[in-house]
């Protein structure tokens, strides 16, 4: 009986309701749903067979940051995002050195589909022990590569389609810096380049613990990464896509605007010609985009005329996550335009995918649930 209940309640939250502005949108998540507490950090991609993959993180036990009992969870979609599977865990681990498992969180997923290989991608952060500590403060993440020092930078492939899943892979020697506090993934999703390069959007503390935003690079589909320069200081999560004329942007949350709520608050944008050895501040740097401090969703799209768009989604305010709203650039994003609000009372972490030619996906998390997945028509832009 109690699993015919699960079931049906999965069902019901699977059917699209309506929102305020009459616009449907998908439950992934509400409080307490299978048995987890809270749904967070949401990251979203298309596989080359059109199946969205939906990663975030399962916080069993409170909405707190790691320290704490969570694994990466997945929920895939075959039908455009109408429907999902149930949401399962893909990155456990478990009671891994004799501790128990709120001292072995996982958090802060990154999802990257190799388009050439079609091999997928599901990275994050795990933390071995220090309770009551988080990795972006003090003690939480400190120099060194070992599981008692640092955070670790973990990885997870399927080749099936997101079926099924490897073991964890722990790349955090091959990556980090050993002066560093901490390296890892960008939640959100990573990209394939127009010449097939994979690029993962990356963060870390450095070895005097001031947070960072780079980037990191592989030619040879995900077997070997090489690291960028520091795009910019006091800085964190980000998201990078392909221009044009084949440059990087970097789009970054700034601690600055913490404190900044004048007219330059704004998300931090830099651009590199050459895999991130050498940046440039873009002329929208602090002057586009505002942010209350949050993470940030940032995709490209090549239309069928050849011309070049950027989607961008965040809570477009200055100091509450609120407002989650959508706009689109024509230009390279020098100028956004065709807002979109999606959420007026909440909205905070988000992830943007392109579900087919005509239609933008989000998933996002919001005032009516802790994650809701909502498609946009092209022709909303003008496009």
């Amino acid at each position: 009986m109690k699993l015919l209940f699960q079931i049906l309640v999965f069902i019901l939250s699977s059917i699209p309701a309506i929102a305020n502005d009459n616009r449907p949108f998908v439950v992934i998540h509400k409080q307490g749903d299978h048995e987890c507490h809270t749904f967070r950090i949401p990251a979203i991609s298309v596989t080359n067979q059109g199946t969205l993959l939906a990663v975030y993180d399962m916080r069993y036990n409170s909405r707190r940051d790691l320290q704490g009992h969570m694994d990466i969870g997945l929920s895939r979609s075959t039908d455009g995002g109408k429907t999902w599977e149930a949401p399962r865990p893909i990155m456990d681990m478990g009671k891994y050195g004799g501790l128990p498992e709120d001292q072995n969180g996982c958090s802060d997923p990154n999802i990257l589909v190799d388009k050439t290989t079609g091999e997928i991608f599901v990275s994050a952060v795990w933390t071995h022990g220090k309770p009551g500590t988080h990795q972006w403060r003090d003690k939480g993440s400190e120099p060194g590569l070992g599981l008692e020092q640092s955070s670790q930078f973990i990885v997870v492939k399927s080749t099936d389609d997101g079926r099924t899943w490897s073991e964890p892979e722990n790349w955090t020697a091959k990556l980090k810096n050993p002066d560093w506090h901490l390296f890892a993934p960008a939640p959100g999703n990573g990209i394939t380049l127009s010449d097939g390069k994979l690029v993962m959007p990356t963060q870390g503390r450095d070895a005097n613990g001031v947070p960072f935003s780079n980037l990191m690079w592989s030619d040879d589909h995900g077997k070997n990464w090489i690291l960028a320069q520091h795009a910019r200081s006091n800085t964190t999560e980000c998201a990078v896509v392909e221009l044009e004329d084949g440059t990087l942007m970097l789009n970054m949350r700034d601690n600055r605007n913490r404190k900044d709520k004048s007219d330059s608050n704004g998300r931090a944008v830099s651009v590199t010609a050459d895999l991130g050895k050498d940046w440039k501040v873009h002329s929208s740097d602090h002057q586009q985009l505002p942010e209350p401090v949050c993470m940030a969703s940032l995709i490209s799209h090549l239309l069928p005329d050849g011309r070049r768009v950027l989607f961008f989604s965040n809570p477009n305010h200055k100091s509450k996550r609120k407002n989650m709203t959508v706009q689109m650039s024509r230009d390279n994003g020098k100028t956004w335009s065709n807002k979109i609000l999606l959420d007026k009372n909440g909205g905070a972490y988000s992830s943007l995918v392109i579900v087919n030619d005509r239609t933008l996906g989000i998933l996002y998390e919001s005032s009516r649930a802790d994650l809701i997945f909502q498609t946009i028509d092209l022709g909303e832009f003008g496009l």
